[in-house]
């Protein structure tokens, strides 16, 4: 299992995305560190799913752009 410094690591954001920028999150909670399944934006200071809008409600404690997916690995 990946322990919460080597997934921070992962994730280089610095202070809050811009509002226009599509992003992967990390987020906590009692049972350890995890990233959302889905793309998130940082609007008017809250967190909200790119899909839907709707607000997050969990603890991100860090972002990153999104990774690009290599062909052929699931």
């Amino acid at each position: 299992m990946a322990t919460r410094e080597k997934r921070l690591a992962q994730f280089d954001g610095n202070g809050a995305p811009s509002p226009d920028q599509c992003v992967e999150v990390l987020c906590e909670d009692h049972s350890g560190t995890y990233q959302l399944p889905f793309a998130c934006r940082f609007i008017d200071g809250q967190w909200r799913n790119d899909t839907t809008g709707g607000a997050l409600e969990v603890n991100v404690i860090a972002w990153r752009k999104p990774r690009e997916k290599q062909a052929g690995l699931v």
